[in-house]
């Protein structure tokens, strides 16, 4: 059988997600080679605001799909846009990594030790927002490159500390890297933290052989949150935070928006009850329920502004 082709982008933590599908495949009886790319965002260094498209990370290896240069591509699912391509299927998702966001400085502080109008580096608008309304005094700066590149400018003095997925420090096996984990009530991840997405051509043979690495339960609850991202509108860019959990036969889906200056901040949480047969339904519906509730608070007016 001809290897599967899987195409990533170049950044060493892309590489490692790759890596870890091509091994979860290998682990199936599946051969692969990696097809390495460079994204659109890999290459604009300009900062994340709300004139700049969606996708900036995922464009370039669905386009190599699409034109088959490669057989499957790997996402960070919180990267890919909510509204799927219809030449596309997002064939899996495997078990997800920790969702909790991680605060890196030279010392491993915590956000109330961080010194009156501390230097903090982030691209992301929902972290930007989430801090501003723990800490309006701090000043939130737009960072972008990769984790090397990240870490790099808070070592230099650019920063006094900066904002990191704990999922992507593990999977680089940064362990030693000074930090503290924000507890969620703190918070609140990126719909499909900590997730990957796995994406094939519709209807393609390798369909059949991804499908083998879905986790369900990890499916559901990112379904719920994408789900709840659509619904509002929001983009990926957005500040827009969620993360549902299931406990035993029940999913909870909490979900956030908040003004881009972090002084607005709308909570919900919701919760239904789930089994294997109907997970997906009710997900979906759970992300009805709380998009719903969040409308109606004005939810679409503090996303609109943030844009």
């Amino acid at each position: 059988m001809t290897p599967l082709r899987i195409a990533t982008r170049k950044s060493p933590l892309a590489l490692w997600q790759a890596e870890y599908v091509a091994q979860r495949l290998k682990e199936k009886g599946i051969d692969t080679v990696l097809v390495p790319m460079v994204s659109g965002g890999d290459t604009d260094m300009r900062p994340i605001d709300g004139t700049r498209q969606v996708g900036l990370f995922t464009k370039r290896i669905q386009q190599a799909l699409l034109e088959n240069e490669a057989d499957i591509a790997v996402h960070s699912l919180k990267d890919l846009p909510t509204e799927q391509n219809p030449s596309l299927s997002l064939a899996a998702v495997p078990e997800r990594e920790t969702v909790v966001d991680s605060l890196v400085s030279k010392t491993s502080l915590r956000l109330d030790e961080l010194p009156l109008e501390a230097r903090v580096g982030t691209g992301s608008k929902r972290r930007a927002a989430q801090l501003r309304h723990r800490r309006p005094d701090l000043q939130v700066l737009p960072i972008r490159g990769n984790v090397q590149t990240r870490l790099g400018k808070l070592d230099e003095g650019e920063f006094d500390a900066i904002l990191l997925a704990e999922a992507g420090i593990l999977r680089l096996e940064m362990h030693d890297l000074p930090r503290t984990q924000f507890s969620l009530e703190e918070m609140l991840p990126a719909p499909g933290q900590g997730a990957l997405g796995i994406e094939v051509r519709r209807d393609d043979a390798a369909s059949e052989a991804v499908r083998l690495l879905d986790h369900m339960p990890t499916r559901a609850a990112v379904t719920a949150e994408r789900t709840l991202l659509a619904s509002l509108h929001g983009g990926c860019l957005a500040p827009i935070a969620a993360l549902a959990q299931s406990t035993g036969d029940v999913m909870q889906l909490t979900a956030t928006v908040l003004s881009q200056d972090g002084t607005q901040k709308l909570d919900e949480q919701h919760e239904l009850p789930v089994d294997s047969e109907t997970m997906l339904e009710s997900a979906t519906q759970l992300a009805q329920i709380a998009a719903v509730a969040l409308l109606e608070r004005g939810a679409a007016d503090l996303i609109n502004s943030a844009r």
